[in-house]
C-alpha cells in the first residue's frame, strides 16, 4: 500500500479545472514545501478537490494524507489538518 502523510506550507495559488472525458470530473493542483524545504506538486480529484479550492489557501500550513504516484506527484485522499 501507498500511504504518505506530509506536511507543509502551500507556496502556490490553487488552481482549479474541470475535467472532459476523464474518469474525474475536477481537478485541483498546487505546490507545497515540506519542511525539509523540497516542492511537491500536489493534486486533489472530484470532491477533495472542491474542498481544497475552497478551504486552504495560498501560504498556509496543513498535514495531508495521499498517495505518491510514479510520477512523484502526491495525490490527496484526506486533509488532516489546517494549521494557521
Amino acid at each position: 500500500m501507498n500511504l504518505c502523510i506530509l506536511a507543509g506550507k502551500i507556496v502556490s495559488e490553487i488552481e482549479f479545472k474541470f475535467i472532459i472525458k476523464s474518469k474525474h470530473k475536477s481537478i485541483a493542483y498546487f505546490n507545497m514545501e515540506l519542511l525539509n524545504k523540497s516542492i511537491i506538486r500536489v493534486e486533489a480529484y472530484d470532491s477533495m478537490a472542491d474542498f481544497a479550492y475552497r478551504n486552504i489557501k495560498l501560504n498556509q500550513l496543513i498535514v495531508i494524507e495521499g498517495k505518491i504516484r510514479t510520477d512523484g506527484i502526491v495525490e490527496i485522499k484526506r486533509l488532516l489538518e489546517k494549521l494557521k
